[in-house]
């Protein structure tokens, strides 16, 4: 009998979630869990375990450790996961946290990115999963930026943040932006992240609004597409 393949999803803010990612893991057989960052011990042997492990989104810095404590341990776990050739996913912060864990320097950019636009793909990128990306915006929402990890291969850019993808060995992928989220669940963001929508010039919640729904039909069936190759080559 074949042993159904566990994810655990680390959380940071309750609707930065899997969103499209799920419904494609138990497609596959997986059973998903979420562990709470902020109030759950990340540290367990039941999370370094897991078949995959995905670091999710969330509002701080990968460097503030000295406001955000639990931040030390989940960038330990992932230095372990990866250096154990555990296949490892993270998304935006959790791009970030993988890249201070492979002992990258995290810093503000200089300015947010903030919503919908497309990422150019390197030579690399455009021979790995993320080709099925090409073509399609994808979602932005970040301020912060790190340089490339050693032994990391950039696998997509934009004008303002030079590593927007990388990829560690087979097993890691980190993306700055986000190709888990869109439609009618972006709303919980517009209200989540409200203040700093306000803040970013030139940034109104009709407009995300728009573009959300132009470009959620055009993402999803790449992100699967993408999400799915990458699943398959970690054997999951």
């Amino acid at each position: 009998m074949s042993v159904m393949p566990h994810t655990v999803a680390i959380r940071h803010v309750a609707f930065e979630d899997l969103g499209s990612i799920e419904p494609i893991l138990r497609a596959r057989g997986h059973s998903v869990r979420y562990v709470e960052a902020p109030v759950e011990d990340v540290s367990t042997q039941d999370v370094a375990a897991a078949d995959l492990l995905i670091v999710l989104g969330g509002p701080i810095g990968a460097y503030e450790d000295d406001r955000y404590p639990f931040l030390r341990a989940e960038k330990a776990l992932l230095e372990r996961r990866l250096a154990a050739g555990r296949a490892t996913l993270g998304i935006c912060l959790g791009s970030q946290l993988m890249a201070s864990a492979l002992g990258a320097r995290v810093y503000p950019s200089g300015g947010k990115e903030l919503g919908w636009a497309p990422v150019t793909l390197t030579a690399e990128g455009a021979r790995s999963c993320l080709r099925h990306l090409d073509g399609t915006a994808v979602l932005h929402w970040h301020g912060d930026t790190f340089d490339l990890p050693h032994g990391a291969v950039r696998l997509a850019s934009t004008p303002l943040c030079v590593n927007q993808a990388f990829a560690f060995e087979a097993h890691g992928l980190a993306l700055q932006f986000h190709l888990e989220a869109g439609g009618r669940a972006l709303e919980r963001w517009f209200v989540g992240h409200a203040v700093e929508i306000a803040a970013t010039p030139g940034v109104e919640v009709a407009g995300l609004r728009s573009d959300t729904e132009r470009w959620t039909p055009l993402l999803e069936p790449r992100a699967r597409a993408c999400l799915e190759e990458w699943l398959a080559a970690n054997a999951l």
